[in-house]
């Protein structure tokens, strides 16, 4: 049986040096010290960093220190892989087991677990299904047990798997074993979730390190035809890369199709570029070679879908493209994170068409949870982690330091990072957001909303941009709506303006779209209010003016109440606010069984620790929050709100 293990131990700071020096390094990176010493003192923790921030020597280094066999479940095989090769390397002994192994390979690796023979072994979580296993493991001495990829725990996250729910068990039997949760993509939501479901103290350590990337110049463009978009690709590769063959590095390119992707790749080819397609309608052994090809510098483009990336470690990638927007922040940001990993200077462009909320919309209908009638708390919870990177599309202020804020990384913000788009353009003056006053707003948005009011149900958002233009178009005069007094009530501004206002109206929860692949808009109850006047107009605006088209120009100042679209810095008062609300949703959440994102977004909890409710008429007002919440969820939240006041 293993013997048993003391949580809290004194660190050794030489013997640590002594093992980092063992895997051939002289210095931490910027928090890896602070995780491995955290670890061995408190026997839990939550990391989250980003790929490619170290977080392998969080767990190797204590593994080396503690003794016995340390465990870490992965979900990739190539990750384990090379991880073991590595390891081995520098003669630590580790092992892996994969469903790609020979049975007697297996067999024989299994033997050797049992008996001790290596200080690491890797297994990815459909391992744990097997009762013999199991058994095995409990009477293994095992001090460690890292979990890697942890937000696959996270149920109807943006990347869940219904295995990693077997880890929670596995941790109950080994109750002296030090636990290292894993990951590069957790807001404050998801980590409450995690540590739920992995049975983890609530005050389990939680590190946030490492997602400030001020390298990458962020960038986000409104593409408005199909030359546009590929003008934008072609641009950003001279920039980036020269031109073929000029051996400046790679480039990435993510498709919201395998269809796109193919065709994408065959224009770039057709360019001159060493270039590839990868997604998961291709067999196998061919998306390994191109794997191989990107990952030995054959490849200096690989055109992709969501599919590609997940253990690729080159160093040189100059420019990540996404074409269309994935599915959130976390997904965006992972991929875009693989550009600059040398930290040199990178780009990460995303563009963003009209037809993407509606693809997205039917995309998540489609495959949420992998059910033909999926479940609409799912739906609405991987919409909302959608409308989270629109309004990051929309970009208030500095899309890097937008970006922290969003997983909780305060501490690396820059006010600023001088680099993406709205930084650059707020330093040369072309920010266009001040258009229009207070109750400016407030008319053009009811005027808007009463134009989906009138096609609701029926038509999708370019119908609805139509009405409000005063359009010819069919669909309006099949219904007669071309003789309502909403036809042409906006015929002074554009057709892309009034597209971006009412994508704005979308991730504001006022419009939302509905059915099958080819979704309709309707007005939702919170749009009602507001369009009614019950509700006020808390929104910016897009600029009017042709400089301020691309993305980001919707400013960063405040006006007649309007908050910047992404999510501003906490003062001390409103983050204690903010943690302890997080603190009372992990317990409601605990008790009634659910993901905490059911009881409240991390939005919703900030928009709280903002304005401080005092009654359920004023929640009403917070984002995220309609009736059927405030009357479950609203006198807790107002209770913490009270209490902390006091």
């Amino acid at each position: 049986m293993p013997s048993a293990l003391h949580r809290s131990t004194p660190v050794d700071r030489g013997a640590v040096d002594e093992a980092l020096a063992r895997f051939g390094h002289s210095t931490f990176r910027p928090g890896q010290r602070e995780a491995v010493e955290t670890l061995l003192e408190d026997g839990r923790l939550l990391l989250v960093a980003p790929t490619g921030g170290g977080k392998s020597l969080s767990y190797q280094l204590p593994a080396l220190l503690l003794g016995g066999t340390t465990l870490v479940i992965s979900p990739l095989i190539s990750l384990m892989q090379d991880q073991v090769t590595a390891l081995q390397g520098v003669r630590i002994p580790a092992t892996y087991l994969a469903s790609t192994l020979s049975e007697d390979v297996l067999r024989e690796r299994v033997r050797q677990i049992a008996t001790g023979e290596h200080r690491l072994v890797y297994l990815a979580p459909e391992r744990l299904s097997s009762p013999g296993f199991r058994a095995l493991l409990r009477d293994l001495d095992c001090p460690l047990v890292a979990i890697d990829e942890a937000h696959c725990i996270s149920e109807w996250g943006h990347d869940f798997r219904p295995e990693y729910m077997q880890i929670g068990a596995l941790l109950k039997e080994l109750p002296d074993a030090r636990v290292l949760a894993c990951t590069a993509t957790a807001t404050p939501v998801v980590r409450d979730e995690i540590i739920g479901r992995l049975g983890l103290p609530a005050d389990t350590k939680q590190l946030v390190r490492g997602f400030a990337r001020p390298n990458l110049a962020l960038r986000v463009r409104d593409v408005e035809s199909k030359a546009q978009r590929d003008r934008w690709v072609d641009d950003v590769l001279a920039e980036c890369l020269d031109q073929p063959g000029a051996g400046r590095g790679a480039a990435i390119v993510y498709s919201p199709t395998r269809r796109a992707s193919e065709d994408e790749f065959a224009r770039l080819e057709a360019r001159g570029w060493r270039a590839a397609a990868y997604h998961a309608g291709l067999e196998g052994e061919v998306r390994e070679v191109v794997h191989q090809a990107f990952s030995d510098g054959s490849l200096e483009l690989v055109v992709a879908t969501n599919a590609f990336g997940m253990g690729i470690d080159r160093s040189d990638v100059r420019a990540v493209v996404h074409l269309a927007p994935p599915g959130s922040i976390e997904s965006y940001y992972q991929e875009v994170g693989r550009a600059g990993r040398d930290g040199q200077d990178a780009v990460g462009l995303m563009l963003v068409s009209p037809a993407d909320m509606p693809r997205r919309r039917h995309l998540v209908e489609r495959d949420a949870g992998g059910l033909a009638d999926p479940d609409p708390e799912v739906v609405r919870h991987k919409w909302g982690l959608f409308l989270e990177l629109m309004r990051f599309a929309e970009g208030g202020s500095c899309r890097h330091d937008a970006v922290l804020r969003y997983f909780g990384d305060e501490d690396e913000t820059l006010a600023g990072c001088g680099r993406c788009d709205v930084c650059l353009r707020l330093a040369t003056g072309a920010d266009e957001s001040a258009d229009f006053d207070t109750e400016q707003t407030a008319l053009l948005v009811r005027k808007a909303l009463s134009g989906v009011a009138r096609v609701h149900g029926r038509f999708g958002l370019g119908a609805a941009v139509a009405l409000l233009r005063g359009a010819k178009d069919p669909r309006l005069e099949r219904l007669g709506l071309q003789h309502t007094s909403t036809f042409g009530i906006l015929e002074k501004l554009g057709e892309e303006w009034l597209t971006r206002l009412l994508r704005r109206c979308v991730t504001a929860g006022w419009v939302d779209f509905f059915g099958g692949d080819r979704p309709v808009v309707i007005l939702t109850e919170a749009g009602m209010a507001v369009m009614r006047g019950e509700r006020p107009v808390r929104l910016l605006l897009p600029p009017l003016t042709r400089a301020g088209r691309s993305r980001g120009g919707a400013g960063s100042r405040r006006r007649g109440g309007a908050r910047p679209d992404d999510l501003r810095e906490l003062d001390a008062s409103e983050l204690a606010l903010f943690e302890a609300l997080r603190a009372h949703r992990l317990d409601v959440a605990r008790a009634e069984g659910v993901p905490p994102y059911v009881v409240a977004s991390d939005r919703t909890l900030r928009e709280i620790s903002c304005e401080r409710p005092r009654d359920e008429e004023a929640l009403l007002h917070v984002h995220g929050i309609g009736p059927s919440k405030a009357e479950r969820y609203g006198e807790g939240l107002l209770a913490i709100v009270r209490e902390h006041a006091a």
